[in-house]
This record gives structure tokens, C-alpha cells and sequence, in this order.
């Protein structure tokens, strides 16, 4: 059981961190890296936008290694699932076989 939540969790934080990343670019050459336009900071424009664009492919590869792993450990709990459908076809069964008790017929209606 432990694992499942590990890997839920893993996967709903590579989420939030993605669409961090994602907001903090800008599709024009803006966001985070225009903020470093200054020739004396240690990482210029060019150098934020590849890491950024870095960080960004690699916490979608992480993103997509995760749930791909998720659809090998995460049981998928079938018996479960079929017991409820036997369960319930067997109530349907059970309400079509059973005759209607006290059923009147409306009294016809007047013109």
C-alpha cells in the first residue's frame, strides 16, 4: 500500500512542477529569463531559457516514466469491480422476478 501513495504523490509533485516551469517561461522570449538581461549576472538570457527548457523536458520524461510505472504496480482491482456488477445484476434479477404488489390503474381521465 505504501508504494501506491509513493508513487501518487511523486506523480502529483512532478505535476505542480511542471506547470511551475511552464508559467514561469514565456512563449516570446520573456517570463523568467528577461528579469536577467543584465551583462554582469552569472547566467544570461540565453542560459536561464536552456535550463528552464531543461528542466521542462525533463520533468515531463520523469512525468511520463512514472505513470507508464504506475500501470505496472497499481493493481487494478478487477474482483472487486465484478463482484459489485454480480451484485447488482443480481438485484435487477431479483426486482424483475418479484410480481408488483397493490398496483392500481389510474381512473380514466374525463374529455
Amino acid at each position: 500500500m505504501g508504494i501506491y501513495i509513493l508513487i501518487s504523490v511523486l506523480i502529483l509533485i512532478v505535476c505542480v512542477l511542471l506547470v511551475l516551469v511552464v508559467l514561469v517561461q514565456n512563449s516570446k522570449g520573456g517570463g523568467l529569463a528577461s528579469n536577467f538581461s543584465g551583462s554582469n549576472q552569472f547566467m544570461g538570457v540565453r542560459k536561464t531559457a536552456d535550463f528552464l527548457e531543461k528542466t521542462t523536458w525533463t520533468l515531463a520524461i520523469v512525468l511520463l516514466a512514472l505513470s507508464l510505472f504506475s500501470i505496472f504496480i497499481i493493481p487494478k482491482n478487477q474482483g472487486v469491480q465484478q463482484s459489485q456488477e454480480s451484485e447488482i445484476q443480481k438485484q435487477i434479477n431479483d426486482a424483475k422476478s418479484q410480481p408488483i404488489k397493490d398496483f392500481q390503474a389510474p381512473p380514466p381521465q374525463k374529455k
